[in-house]
């Protein structure tokens, strides 16, 4: 897989002028804001390479900051990625998109039975995944028990017949190589910091499973104080899929 090109079609997808208003930063969010949407980024401290805008994305055209995605400075690319998906994740594209409201967890309709379940993030799966699957591999990159670290991820998601893969992937740059470790399996992108941009599909993802803010305030509130809890509270959350 060309690496860039994911990167690419997520940033050249983003069309307009408008400018992010505000951005806000808390110990697990990245949040930026347009007229038109606001997007969260898990935040992912680390700075130790300069920042591409060293100013911060607040007043930067939308297109111009979704760039900060690609950063290696993993703190700016939170907030890039919060960038896009203010564009990608309004209530105007899902409804333009047919997007599937995700009142229902993402592996709606797949028969999980003696199925090898990957969970790429420490989340919780559908209901009963565990009394339904042959097996189930929980990977986190700060393992709890009964966790793999990430170094296992190269062994067992070949293994794999469905796999769930956080949206911090996007953040830390791990989902290229994550998608090509999974190319036999159904492969879902999953959480709030999910862009619901169809450009992704192209790429071996077989569903994107996102969030839509649409409590602003609430949801500024929550990042910016670090209120404990779901961001779900604070919208719905939607699925786009091939299968």
């Amino acid at each position: 897989m060309n690496k860039l090109a994911l990167y690419d079609a997520l940033i050249e997808n983003v069309t307009g002028t408008a400018p992010v208003l505000e951005t806000v930063g808390g110990e697990c969010w990245a949040m930026a804001e347009t007229e038109e949407g606001m997007g969260l980024g898990m935040m992912t401290p680390a700075e130790s390479i300069p920042a591409m805008f060293p100013g911060g994305l607040r007043g930067l055209p939308l297109k111009k900051a979704a760039k900060a995605v690609s950063s290696w400075n993993l703190t700016e690319a939170s907030f890039g990625l919060a960038a896009c998906n203010a564009f990608y994740n309004t209530p105007a594209r899902m409804e333009s998109l047919g997007c599937r409201l995700g009142d229902v967890y993402p592996t709606v309709g797949l028969d999980l039975r003696d199925k090898t379940v990957g969970i790429i993030g420490h989340m919780n799966g559908p209901r009963g995944l565990r009394e339904l699957a042959r097996t189930v591999y929980v990977i986190e990159r700060d393992p709890r028990p009964g966790d793999y670290p990430d170094a296992a991820c190269d062994w067992l998601l070949p293994q794999c017949d469905v796999v769930l893969i956080t949206g911090s992937s996007l953040i830390n740059k791990t989902l290229p190589h994550l998608l090509e470790l999974c190319e036999n399996a159904v492969t879902i992108l999953t959480g709030p910091s999910v862009p619901m941009c169809p450009a992704l599909l192209d790429f071996g993802i077989d569903r994107l499973a996102g969030f839509v803010v649409t409590a602003r305030e609430a949801m500024t509130a929550q990042v910016k104080y670090n209120v404990h809890g779901s961001p779900y509270a604070c919208g719905e959350s939607f699925l786009l899929k091939t299968k």
